[in-house]
């Protein structure tokens, strides 16, 4: 009989756990420590930075348009790297937006899944939208596992690249 292992990260930390998880499922241990090192590492890395915080909208769908709350893997992510997810109180995981007007918000962020902004979509929103727009890749900051540790390298540059532009 298979096992069936099922995940649900709600943080970055939380790969801690899940690379265990797997590690001890197929008799991984030592590749399991050995990626927990890893992320520790690019954590400890990532929270020793003093990023400038910004409010961001990080949009990931359009018609509708679609962001994430702060109770997501995605928005507790980036927050590490000093951008905090908009709206600040929004009633489900993955809310609709009826415009992109949010209180607060200093940054409008465009990620590559699951629906594939591009630049053609960052110029448009720029032309209607007081506020700056970028792209993100999202599979930096929303996938987990073994990915999660080149993710917090990308997302401290790029977080740390919004103060050059």
């Amino acid at each position: 009989m298979p096992n069936l292992i099922v995940t649900h990260p709600l943080a970055p930390e939380d790969n801690l756990a899940l690379y265990r998880q797997i590690g001890n499922s197929f008799g991984r241990e030592e590749e399991a420590e050995s990626l927990c090192e890893r992320f520790s590492s690019a954590l400890s890395e990532v929270k020793s930075k003093p990023f400038e915080e910004r409010n961001v909208l990080y949009l990931i769908w359009k018609e509708p348009w679609m962001t994430v709350s702060r109770d997501t893997y995605v928005s507790r992510t980036l927050a590490l790297a000093g951008l905090r997810t908009m709206p600040a109180n929004a009633g489900a995981r993955y809310p609709e937006l009826k415009d992109l007007n949010v209180d607060g918000t200093e940054l409008i962020l465009l990620s590559s899944e699951p629906y594939r902004f591009t630049e053609k979509h960052r110029k448009e929103l720029e032309r209607h939208q007081p506020l700056p727009v970028r792209l993100i890749d999202a599979e930096m900051t929303s996938w987990y596992g073994p990915r999660a540790i080149a993710g917090l390298v990308y997302l401290a540059q790029f977080s740390s690249g919004l103060s050059s532009r």
